[in-house]
C-alpha cells in the first residue's frame, strides 16, 4: 500500500473482537475498499459525540492504522481527542455494538452518547 507512506498514524486501538466484527460486516457488504472511520463531532448533551462508519475515502490529514487487514482512519481534528482510546465490540444481554473506552473523556452524559 504505497499511499500509506505519507499518511500519519493515530493512537486509537482496535480489539481483536472489534476487528473481527468489522471484517464480518465488510464481508457481508461484499466490499474490500472500505475503512472504519472514527471521528469526534460537536453535539450531544456533553459537547462531543463519537461517529463510527465505513468510508472508502482517505482525506487530506487523515491518520491511518491497519489491524490485521482492518484499516481504521481518524480525521486530523479527531486524533487528539481519540489518542489512547480503545474500540471494542460487546455482544451481551445488556449491550450490543461497538464501544469506545476513551481516557481523554473527562465527563460523560447520562445517556452515554456524548462526552467532554
Amino acid at each position: 500500500m504505497s499511499e500509506a507512506t505519507d499518511i500519519a498514524t493515530h493512537g486509537v486501538n482496535l480489539t481483536d473482537v472489534a476487528a473481527s466484527k468489522v471484517r464480518t460486516l465488510l464481508e457481508q457488504e461484499g466490499r474490500d475498499d472500505l475503512r472504519l472511520r472514527v471521528a469526534v463531532q460537536p453535539g450531544g448533551c456533553s459537547g462531543l459525540i463519537y461517529q463510527l462508519y465505513f468510508d472508502e475515502r482517505l482525506l487530506d490529514g487523515d491518520a491511518l492504522r491497519d489491524y490485521d487487514g482492518v484499516e481504521v482512519v481518524v480525521d486530523k481534528m479527531s486524533v487528539p481527542y481519540l489518542d489512547g482510546a480503545t474500540i471494542d465490540f460487546a455482544d451481551t444481554i445488556e449491550q450490543q455494538g461497538f464501544t469506545i473506552d476513551n481516557p481523554n473523556a473527562g465527563e460523560g452524559c447520562a445517556c452515554g452518547g456524548s462526552f467532554a
